[in-house]
């Protein structure tokens, strides 16, 4: 009897973590960011663009119920699941797997550092370099930047707008990004 009270909370737990991480995915795999922003449509496009919609969740997340922070690690925890198994899809073998996931865990942490520095000091020039040397690097300039800027920006505002008790019961929505920055 208590083990299959647990079990349901196990899975209605495990329910709202899906709900919520694919929201994620899908907000990252809007069209629009490969299409109109050039962002690449490759696995490093995509992982890019992921990691900053993880990125956006968390930081709307942060410091709020222990409730929120539990979901929080767990849509992480399922983000590094799904970079685990892309990596596999792609065809890395089991002893290259570890390897590639320290260095893409390293390089996600770093970005969250760098944009949630940019959004924290109000530095919105600081926000689109981040941007345009994480999503398209080896480009001196990337017009695409300054427009996914205001995309964070509106997806910020649009995240604080949901209520915690929404998040927690597993829904979260982002901005459809074509025609919100056509209106910004």
């Amino acid at each position: 009897m208590i083990l299959s009270l647990f079990s349901r909370k196990a899975k209605a737990n495990e329910a709202i973590t899906i709900a919520l991480y694919d929201a994620i995915v899908a907000a990252a795999r809007q069209p629009y960011f490969y299409s109109d922003l050039d962002v690449p449509d490759s696995p490093l496009g995509r992982y890019e663009m992921l990691s900053l919609h993880v990125f956006l969740f968390m930081r709307r997340i942060k410091g709020r119920t222990p409730a929120l922070k539990s979901i929080g690690q767990e849509v992480t925890d399922e983000f590094f699941r799904d970079v685990d198994h892309s990596l596999r899809e792609l065809g890395i073998g089991d002893s290259g797997v570890p390897k590639r996931m320290k260095k893409l865990a390293r390089m996600f942490y770093g970005r969250i550092e760098s944009y949630d520095k940019a959004l924290e000091n109000n530095d919105y020039v600081a926000l689109v370099a981040a941007l345009a040397r994480n999503v398209r690097p080896g480009h001196e300039s990337w017009p695409g930047a300054d427009s996914l800027g205001k995309y964070v920006l509106l997806a910020t505002r649009h995240l604080e707008d949901q209520t915690d008790d929404m998040i927690a019961g597993g829904k979260v929505t982002f901005p459809d990004a074509g025609p919100a920055l056509e209106e910004a």
